[in-house]
This record gives C-alpha cells, structure tokens and sequence, in this order.
C-alpha cells in the first residue's frame, strides 16, 4: 500500500499527517506502529484528516504506541497551518475527540490555538479515586536519590500531571516518566512533566507523553503547566513554556480557556510504502 502522507512538526514534536477526505486509508494497529517507529518513517503521533460536514474537518491522533490520544496541541497547529494554505483560511476549525478547536494562522509559521477549559476534578482527570488533584501526594526521586513528593493533576483533553519542582534538570524524566505514566493512580494512564518556574512568565518543562515516550515538546504538556502554575499563584495569565528546542506561549483568558501559540515547520511531503 502506497500512501500520500505530509510530515510536520512543532518545536520538534513531530507528526505523519494522512489526508482521509478524498481517499480513506484504514490502517491496523500494527502499521501506526510501524509507521511512527523512528527505523521506519517516525514520529510521535500519526494523525488522520477526515471530512467533517460543519467544520473544516476532523482529526484523530495516535501515539507511538498505536493507542489513541484525545488531544495534541502541536498536532492540531500543524493541521490548522496545513489546511489554512490549502484553503486560503487565517482561521480553521476542527473537531476532535476532546471538543472542536479553533486555531488562527498568524503567518511567518505561526499557530495560535484555543485548547479550552483544563480539567481538575478528580475524575476528570479520570484518577482512579477520589482525592484532592492540587496535590497528589506522588513521589518522585531526583538523580541523588533525593524524594519529592507532589504531582498536580489536570486533563486538557488528556491526563496530565505536573511536578513543580526548584530544578528539573535534577531529574531523569526518562525514569520517573515510564513510572508515573504507569501508576495506579491513572486508570487511562498521564502524561508527566517535571516543571521549574522561573519567574512568572518562564517556566522549564521536561516531558514525557503518555503512549510516545520522551519527546521534545508536547503544546497539551504546556497547556496543562500554564493552567496548573496559574491556579496556585506561581504564573500569571500569559507565560512562555520552555521546552529544550525552544518556547510555546500559553495564555489563560478571562473564561479560564486556554490558548497556545508557537512556531510549526515547513510541510513536506512524504510517500509511505508500507
């Protein structure tokens, strides 16, 4: 099988986009796999266009690991720049299995999109019992067998959680992460970022993405720090992410929605034979 396909990213956190309006491709399981597998083609998520009668379209995201995701920020921006060249749009709209999002193309490879409202009642996030999600109480242990013990808790369309912590270069997000991912306490499994404030409009992020592993940036990570930070005083409306391949910046409006705004690459265009 043949496949037309487009290959984009945003600050490195990168995507195989597949156009299903005209022709559908259905792919196993098994081929999302082989398709996102950095020996392969490789990516963090595989994302599928589909028509959509009332918005510009619909869009399905898939981890590494072929599960399905409900959400990607990044991915999302590189759909609404895709499609607002094709359509000669400054605004698109799309619908996804977390709500319909709207993103406005800035020009120069800029993307701002309104992710909505964070999640924080416990079984929004959904956790797997009733507890206070400001502070979950977790441990974690930095690379000097140091323990921390925290975790904030926010669905943005996925779970995540958030440790703020004085200096997150201290920690091996590629050993918490796997671990926290995987704790009890997320039925659906989380997405764990190691977060440092430096002031209120700079936070240092390390993320590791729940079904794609270590990535180099993740916009539903940023969104759910902002929001997090926000809510216990430690940022203001409007903050800068920063991610090791540069910065996103997250604003929280007057309705507590969220916006993130970042750079998104060129588009190129690929062929997958698989």
């Amino acid at each position: 099988m043949n496949i037309k396909a487009f290959k984009m990213d945003g600050l490195g956190n990168d995507f195989v986009i597949i156009d299903n309006r005209e022709k559908v491709t259905n792919l196993t399981k098994d081929q999302i796999i082989k398709i996102c597998d950095r020996n392969f083609i490789g990516c963090d998520q595989l994302i599928l266009i589909n028509k959509d009668q009332d918005y510009d379209a619909s869009i399905e995201f898939f981890n590494s690991d072929g599960g399905v995701s409900g959400a990607c920020g990044n991915g999302t921006r590189c759909v609404a720049e895709l499609l607002g060249k094709e359509k000669n749009k400054d605004t698109i709209i799309l619908t996804t299995l977390s709500g319909h999002l709207k993103s406005h193309i800035l020009g120069e490879k800029l993307v701002s999109t309104e992710i909505g409202l964070g999640r924080t009642k416990w079984n929004e996030i959904p956790l797997s019992q009733e507890l206070e999600t400001k502070n979950l109480n977790i441990k974690i242990v930095d690379s000097n067998n140091n323990e921390f013990f925290g975790g904030t808790a926010v669905n943005v369309g996925n779970p995540h959680i958030i440790f703020f912590v004085e200096d997150n270069e201290q920690f091996k997000i590629e050993k918490v992460g796997p671990e926290i991912e995987n704790h009890k306490l997320f039925p659906e499994k989380c997405n764990v970022t190691i977060a440092t404030i430096v002031n209120k409009e700079l936070i240092k992020v390390k993320v590791w993405e729940r079904g794609a592993g270590l990535t180099k940036a993740c916009g539903t990570a940023a969104c759910a720090t902002a929001f997090a930070a926000k809510q216990a005083g430690l940022a203001s409306d409007k903050v800068n992410i920063e991610f090791s391949t540069g910065r996103l910046t997250i604003s929280i409006d007057e309705n507590n929605s969220i916006h993130m705004k970042g750079p998104v690459s060129d588009i190129k265009e690929i062929d997958i034979e698989i």
